[in-house]
């Protein structure tokens, strides 16, 4: 990540490449100073055998160099508590974390509170004193949603991806592993 570059968003659909992308990004940040730091901050929540998987096969793969949060919904709170010139954080991945709040495995979402969160998150990305790398799934390229509740989560989470770019001074689309710059 150039020092020119503070904040920087990175969309792709599943299995793109953008997770490791992303610790590619945190691994040169660190290789760069001796006081340069980098954390993953995961958003994943396990609620089956398969998320359990996929969680796994991402703690396997990921750099030692990489310290890890498990920050399932105050993500707000935690990029404005541990923005650091010197520490870099990677969040990953927005999709889940917006699906956490607006598709609830226990219960209906509290829109009021989702949309403080979200406001509170977009705050934090502009204020942050630390570099940001956030990951997200570009889910809006495929067939419409059938259902109410998944159509809505997929708009939230392209209006999130908006507002973020604005926030952003790079945005990166990965295809088939390969970052396209697109901001």
């Amino acid at each position: 990540m150039s020092d020119d570059v503070r904040r920087q968003l990175v969309l792709g659909g599943q299995r793109s490449g953008k997770s490791r992308h992303a610790q590619a990004l945190a691994l040169d940040w660190c290789r760069r100073s001796a006081t340069h730091r980098a954390s993953l901050v995961a958003t994943a929540q396990i609620h089956d055998d398969e998320m359990r998987a996929r969680v796994e096969r991402h703690r396997r793969e990921r750099p030692p160099e990489l310290a890890t949060a498990e920050v399932p919904r105050n993500l707000a709170r935690f990029v404005a508590r541990h923005g650091n010139p010197q520490h870099l954080l990677v969040v990953d991945c927005l999709t889940l974390w917006l699906a956490q709040w607006l598709m609830p495995m226990d219960g209906a979402p509290d829109l009021e509170a989702w949309a403080r969160e979200r406001d509170a998150l977009l705050a934090a990305v502009e204020s942050s004193a630390g570099p940001l790398v956030l990951v997200s799934n570009e889910i809006g390229l495929g067939v419409m949603p059938l259902g109410a509740e998944t159509r809505a989560a997929v708009d939230e989470l392209g209006r999130l991806h908006q507002a973020l770019a604005q926030r952003c001074e790079r945005v990166t689309l990965m295809v088939a592993g390969l970052p396209l710059v697109i901001k």
